[in-house]
């Protein structure tokens, strides 16, 4: 199968470590991966501010930069969110169509596509799983605890194969962090409330980690831990997916 590497923007340039665990890791399970080096921001910044007639031209290179592939594996679950719901352009729409089926977020990809049973990675730490609203809610990669329904979480589901580590019970599992996007910008102080509170959560059940599917939250939740003072990390789930003892 011919599969791509997509990078959100903010991935490739704060936290270059989760994509290349996201790589190595794709590659340990046998694939040949490419990474189209024209890509950029995929535009969800601006339609997510109501600007998304100015995305045509993310829209046209991203399909320009995918088209072709069996499969489009993002380790980030807004930006897939985004291509799956919105890309769109009027000069190759069936191309465009095409693509929305084929982009998966990388856990939403390792337990539904490849159906991993077993990791050979290593952990031995205490961690508390972030489960981001657009994979939650957008992507259904886990079960909203509001629903009377069978609770289940792919990225759970991963790290449960992972010796050594410990995945700590959180008061409110599918809490928001308060990040949003441009939210955290037009409302800082609502935003920064909901991450103290969040971060609280998995401070007081003892997690050492943080992880998470999307890295624009870990993002949001490290300023807090950082400004707090607080022992507790943030790692993407790719990193510890990918991560063996030495």
């Amino acid at each position: 199968m011919k599969v791509a590497l997509f990078i959100p923007c903010y991935v490739d340039q704060f936290y270059p470590k989760a994509a290349i665990a996201t790589l190595e890791l794709l590659e340990k399970f046998g694939l040949e991966v490419s990474y189209p080096k024209n890509q950029t921001c995929c535009g969800q910044p601006m339609a997510n501010s109501g600007f998304e007639h100015l995305t045509k031209g993310c829209n046209n290179l991203f399909v320009q930069n995918f088209l072709g592939y069996d499969y489009i594996v993002c380790p980030s679950g807004s930006c897939v969110m985004h291509i799956k719901d919105h890309l769109h352009t009027e000069e190759n729409e069936a191309a465009a169509q095409d693509i929305r089926t084929k982009v998966y977020e990388l856990t939403e990809f390792l337990v539904d596509v490849l159906k991993i049973e077993k990791l050979e990675a290593s952990f031995p730490h205490k961690v508390g799983l972030h489960q981001s609203c657009h994979g939650q809610r957008g992507l259904k990669l886990s079960q909203m605890t509001e629903l009377m329904a069978e609770p289940f979480s792919k990225p759970g589901h991963l790290l449960s194969m992972v010796n050594g580590l410990e995945l700590v019970e959180l008061d409110r599992k599918d809490e928001c962090c308060g990040f949003g996007g441009t939210f955290c910008v037009t409302e800082e102080a609502v935003s920064v409330k909901m991450g103290k509170d969040r971060v609280l959560d998995h401070e007081r059940n003892g997690a050492e980690y943080i992880t998470a599917g999307d890295l624009s939250c870990l993002m949001h939740m490290e300023g807090i831990l950082k400004r707090r003072g607080s022992k507790v990390k943030i790692i993407h789930i790719a990193e510890i997916l990918n991560h063996h003892l030495s």
